[in-house]
């Protein structure tokens, strides 16, 4: 993410195309993760399916329950490794900012409805398991 980019839930996370003309999933997918695990990646894969998908940057906030704000149906927690991260954005990488990001993501991790490390994931897979999931989980009534 780039210097000064605005790190709260994105307000135009709508729903994506429609799916052959089948009305587009109306529940809330918020997506979360530190650096480089493959956050806009998913949502962009979810959004061309037509799921209301979006990135929260918690990882770049000190408050706690900055994903709650965007009031997920489903909220997926997306990890990687330090050596993998360093792989997709330089060896550079400071730890002591991944540790950082690990630590702002705490909670949103334990609350998370779904949980994948994408270190030794594609970025198929990794979209196939969270569709899977949510064909699993029904929409909530109302």
């Amino acid at each position: 993410m780039s210097a000064g980019a605005n790190t709260s839930p994105r307000a135009d996370a709508g729903p994506g195309p429609d799916r052959a003309g089948v009305s587009p999933d109306k529940r809330r997918v918020v997506v979360v993760g530190p650096c480089a695990s493959g956050k806009s990646t998913l949502v962009a894969g979810l959004r061309r399916l037509g799921y209301r998908a979006m990135v929260c940057g918690q990882e770049h906030s000190e408050i706690q329950t900055l994903w709650q704000h965007a009031g997920p149906d489903l909220l997926v927690a997306l990890d990687v490794d330090l050596p993998t991260l360093r792989r997709r954005r330089g060896e550079e990488w400071p730890e002591w900012l991944y540790l950082v990001q690990q630590t702002r993501l705490r909670g949103a991790k334990a609350a998370a409805d779904l949980r994948l490390d994408t270190s030794k994931l594609d970025a198929a897979a990794v979209l196939d398991r969270v569709t899977s999931r949510l064909r699993w989980r029904a929409p909530r009534a109302g």
